[in-house]
């Protein structure tokens, strides 16, 4: 009779960790930055069909980089969370620091399970507040444990130096002009410190505007819109967005 094979369960995690920060490091990077009006998401995503920045609430939006099935049903799994508690409690109970104390939970017990592989996914939840000060956001690895972070995130491809990149240039207060250039010069960075250039259309853009009249604050930035923030960069003002030039609006939470 043969012996089992051993493995502590040390490196049964530390091997489960490793496959899945592999899974992430292949996807494109996702970054996450303040500006003076809200929460700009700028993802290096060509396809117009797959996103990986997305509505969830009124006030909070997702981002995500790995497996596309994978952070899909977690998206929708956040969509029905919160209209579930929306409608049960109020609008305003449903907040990023619960959503992402779900998906916490979500992730840590796929990811201590051995009975199934862990999920390779990297996810950022933020919410917009009235106020620069009341901004949240939350990154959540594949281990299902949550950092709270300030002012500038990456998750995906080279997140470490682009992160790098973004603590050294990012302040309090900058316009979306001024954040949005900020965004594409930090994933034009390759790991090899050679540079590329990203065009509107190899660009997934979306903002939480605090401004907006509107319930909803998250908005997708498109065509002719984007490729004039662009163009304009550190002059560009936040204002632009409320002009609904190529605005397609998410369908409802629920979706």
């Amino acid at each position: 009779m043969s012996t089992p094979f051993y493995v502590s369960p040390q490196q049964a995690m530390a091997d489960r960790a490793e496959y899945a920060r592999k899974g992430i490091a292949r996807g494109r990077s996702v970054v996450v930055l303040q500006y003076d009006n809200g929460v700009v998401f700028v993802a290096e995503n060509p396809s117009r069909a797959l996103h990986k920045v997305s509505e969830i609430y009124d006030r909070i939006a997702f981002a995500a980089v790995g497996k596309y099935n994978e952070f899909e049903n977690l998206r929708i799994g956040g969509v029905r969370y919160a209209d579930l508690r929306g409608y049960t409690y109020d609008r305003d109970d449903v907040t990023a620091r619960g959503l992402a104390n779900v998906y916490a939970q979500t992730l840590g017990t796929i990811f201590s399970s051995a009975g199934e592989k862990p999920y390779e996914v990297e996810l950022i939840v933020a919410e917009v507040g009235a106020g620069p000060e009341d901004d949240q956001i939350y990154r959540l690895p594949h281990d299902g444990s949550i950092v709270d972070e300030h002012g500038s995130v990456a998750v995906g491809g080279n997140a470490d130096q682009i992160s790098s990149y973004l603590d050294q240039r990012h302040r309090d207060g900058m316009t979306l002009g001024e954040a949005l250039k900020l965004a594409v010069e930090s994933l034009t960075r390759d790991a090899n410190g050679s540079e590329r250039t990203l065009t509107a259309e190899q660009l997934e853009v979306a903002v939480l505007d605090r401004t907006r009249p509107q319930q909803r604050k998250f908005k997708r930035l498109l065509g002719r819109q984007l490729s004039r923030l662009l163009e304009e960069g550190a002059g560009a003002d936040a204002s632009d967005i409320t002009k609904d030039e190529a605005e397609v609006e998410e369908p409802g939470s629920g979706d």
